[in-house]
């Protein structure tokens, strides 16, 4: 592994790492805030999962996470959305092949060899923050942003015991009804939408749910919201008593100014959740 970058912030460090990984078939880079706690012991870690078009940097650096995980002495990992490099499969369109990975594992060609982010941000990149830094594999937590936030909703209700806690912002809620979606996962999975079901959130929140508390935010003035469908999730979550919050913040669009605003609030949730 690759130290790229470290910067004292907060009274911690922010870190910028790469390294070869094994299920994407590429380098891959990702970023990880240690608070100050951790010279001293392991702390809790909370996982951000970004949305499309992004790398580990954007919420890195725009989404302000890292003062309140500070304050509240737990860690927090920016993973990457895509594999990249050589090589590695592409699209012309913003929301197919790099920086629009889904979050899933791809078994239909061009994308096979590479687009294994399931794997990679469940199973590779967690084992490899266990070995080499100061996180508690029992206190784990899951957020993100739009497909990040299909991502740390589907990561959360597959893997019970798992997590925590699980929040998101303005997450892809539905996607095997979305273009946001339906386009990637033919791309990527194939025609047989039964293999679908389980990267869809209201689907699982449907048949499974979460143990442990939930947080969405959507923004009303959010020009994706038709694409999100953030009423299927609450449908769901109401059927199934779901506890938990999906809350409609006014006047809020998609951006990172929306996720700033509200970040201090999603890492206190977690804290809480992750400090018992």
């Amino acid at each position: 592994m690759e130290t790229v970058s470290e910067n004292r912030v907060f009274g911690g460090t922010q870190g910028v790492y790469r390294h070869a990984a094994s299920s994407t078939n590429c380098e891959m880079t990702f970023a990880l805030f240690l608070p100050e706690k951790a010279q001293f012991g392991t702390v809790p870690l909370l996982w951000y999962l970004s949305g499309l078009t992004c790398t580990h940097e954007n919420a890195m650096t725009k989404a302000g996470a890292q003062a309140w995980c500070a304050e509240a002495g737990i860690a927090i990992c920016f993973p990457d959305t895509s594999p990249r490099g050589e090589g590695v499969a592409d699209d012309d369109a913003f929301d197919l092949g790099k920086g629009a990975g889904f979050y899933v594992n791809a078994t239909q060609d061009p994308w096979a060899p590479h687009f294994r982010m399931w794997d990679y941000v469940t199973d590779e990149l967690p084992a490899l923050l266990a070995e080499h830094f100061p996180v508690d594999a029992d206190r784990q937590s899951i957020t993100g942003h739009s497909m990040g936030g299909h991502g740390a909703l589907t990561a959360a209700m597959r893997l019970p015991g798992r997590f925590q806690s699980v929040s998101a912002f303005a997450p892809i809620a539905h996607p095997t009804t979305s273009d946001w979606g339906r386009k990637q996962f033919k791309a990527y999975l194939g025609e047989d939408e039964a293999t679908w079901k389980e990267h869809d959130a209201t689907l699982l929140m449907r048949e499974r749910g979460f143990n442990g508390p939930v947080l969405i935010d959507q923004g009303t003035d959010d020009n994706f919201v038709d694409l999100l469908k953030p009423e299927a999730l609450a449908e769901a979550m109401a059927a199934r008593r779901q506890p938990g919050q999906l809350r409609l913040q006014k006047g809020y669009d998609h951006s990172y100014f929306f996720m700033s605003t509200f970040m201090e609030e999603h890492v206190a949730f977690h804290a809480e959740a992750l400090h018992g």
